[in-house]
């Protein structure tokens, strides 16, 4: 039996085969994989006598269910017996992703001498004189702490710190990998909001940002705004910002592709969350035309009743209609719908009553709102989350060149004009002689990404007075003190 999801390298397995060696060995066990609704990406022998070889098979399947339905098919296989099942995201997990090295080699008496006791003792006295110089002379320089309480995990919910910490650690390694920011998980056993602020607060002084991932909304939103007023470092909400960022970076794009202004578009989002509210505030920043909020209580208006402060706010502020309807009902003649949200609520009979050469972002993950497929048929520019569509928007192509850009200004918080900024420059690494239907953002594998955000984060810092005032100092100045070491 088909399954229902397309398989994908996040449910990779790697099964070794035992199997009679004659002339179509080989081809009866990936005849089957296929057959199975599975993709065999690699097919390596292991051993071999007269009348047996030994593979290792490697397949993408759909989901777990459907990965043990391809070892059943395999097992049922005449002559053929399966010895073991690894599951490689699994592997890849042992023992985590992440670990600390040192830059410093320790080869001797005098190296250990100067990076511990008794030379280090300098440099803890130079920067109790001058605090502001632990930015350049400790990891603070480059270090972000990536900050949960594993109360809203990808689309998993709430299931608390130790699970999240796979996650945490992948972002970890996204900014090492895409930024050259030294990043560490910190995962909070609370969900208090006094308590989480008064931890991050108690810790800030070891870090150069603070990137606070997967909490809850509403309770994020206080979270941010009192660390924003209590540290002196950027505090940066990913699944706010990040978010608002890479869809304000493809709408630009996909605007220039159909021809139309953001001015003059009318903009339906579905799910007035952390990552849909961002969304919607930057869009309104950049002077977009209107938009409806819609999430549990339906249309977002200013009849509704009983709305927390943020959905108040949404209310005051978007649908100048008053529309008061139902989902399928506000996308019927709208330009952009951008799904945050939960999947299918649409079908691709909804996304025919949009606006002509309209554009949908459905990103809920691993499912998004709309059949990608049936919204192409109807739409003329779709986006997902997915890595396995075209037009992925991804906040990895954003919170590392994000990140890179504030430690390197040494900023002291995170503001509007960098999220502006940073859209524009994921947009125009794409470059408007090059975008298409297909291609409204680069790349996450981009080289140009990061450095072009940060440049202008940088740039934004700058002319927003957002930087520390280290004197004269930038962040590439020499890290010596006094004399030189003889």
């Amino acid at each position: 039996m088909s399954p229902t999801r397309l398989p994908s390298a996040g449910f990779s397995i790697t099964i070794r085969v035992s199997v009679v060696a004659d002339a179509s060995a080989i081809g009866r066990l990936t005849t089957c994989v296929g057959e199975a609704g599975a993709i065999v990406t690699a097919l390596d022998v292991v051993d071999s006598d007269p009348s047996r070889v030994t593979v290792d098979l490697t397949c993408d399947t759909a989901d777990s269910t459907h990965a043990d339905q391809v070892v059943k098919a395999l097992e049922e296989l005449d002559g053929v017996e399966v010895r073991k099942v690894s599951d490689r995201t699994f592997l890849l997990h042992l023992g985590g992703k992440i670990e600390v090295t040192s830059k410093v080699a320790l080869r001797n008496r005098d190296e250990l001498s100067r990076a511990y006791t008794p030379g280090v003792a300098r440099v803890c006295l130079a920067i109790a004189e001058n605090p502001e110089d632990a930015r350049r002379l400790t990891i603070k320089r480059n270090t972000v702490a990536v900050v949960t309480d594993g109360s809203a995990v990808l689309g998993l919910g709430n299931i608390g710190p130790a699970a999240a910490l796979p996650v945490m650690e992948g972002k970890a390694a996204l900014f090492k990998r895409f930024g050259g920011v030294d990043a560490w998980p910190v995962v909070l056993d609370t969900q208090d909001t006094d308590e989480i602020v008064n931890i991050v607060k108690a810790i800030a002084p070891g870090y150069g940002g603070i990137n606070l991932e997967d909490i809850a909304a509403p309770r994020c939103f206080e979270i941010e705004a009192r660390l924003r007023e209590l540290l002196d470092i950027p505090v940066f909400h990913d699944d706010q910002h990040g978010t608002a960022i890479c869809v304000l970076a493809a709408l630009t794009n996909a605007l220039r592709v159909v021809g139309k202004n953001l001015a003059d578009v009318r903009v339906v989002v579905s799910g007035a969350g952390a990552a849909g509210t961002a969304i919607m505030k930057l869009l309104l920043r950049q002077g977009v035309g209107d938009i409806i909020a819609y999430d549990r209580p339906g249309a977002l208006h200013r009849g509704l009743a009983d709305l927390n402060p943020t959905w108040q706010w949404l209310a005051e502020n978007t649908n100048k209609s008053g529309y008061a309807g139902d989902l399928k009902g506000a996308v019927r003649g709208a330009d952009v719908f951008i799904g945050v949200s939960a999947p299918n609520l649409l079908t691709g009979d909804d996304i025919a009553t949009m606006a002509d050469r309209s554009i949908v972002f459905a990103l809920a993950n691993p499912d998004p709102e709309v059949d990608p497929r049936a919204a192409r048929e109807h739409a003329a520019i779709v986006a997902t989350g997915r890595s396995d569509q075209p037009n992925q928007i991804n906040n990895v192509l954003a919170f590392p060149g994000v990140f890179r850009g504030m430690l390197d200004a040494h900023a002291e918080n995170f503001t509007e004009e960098m999220a502006l900024a940073a859209a524009q420059a994921i947009a125009d690494v794409v470059g408007e002689d090059k975008i298409n239907p297909t291609v409204i953002v680069p790349s996450v594998f981009d080289t140009r990404v990061a450095p072009a955000v940060a440049a202008a984060v940088r740039r934004a810092a700058a002319s927003n007075g957002t930087s520390a005032n280290f004197g004269g100092v930038d962040a590439d100045e020499d890290t010596s003190f006094g004399a030189p070491e003889q």
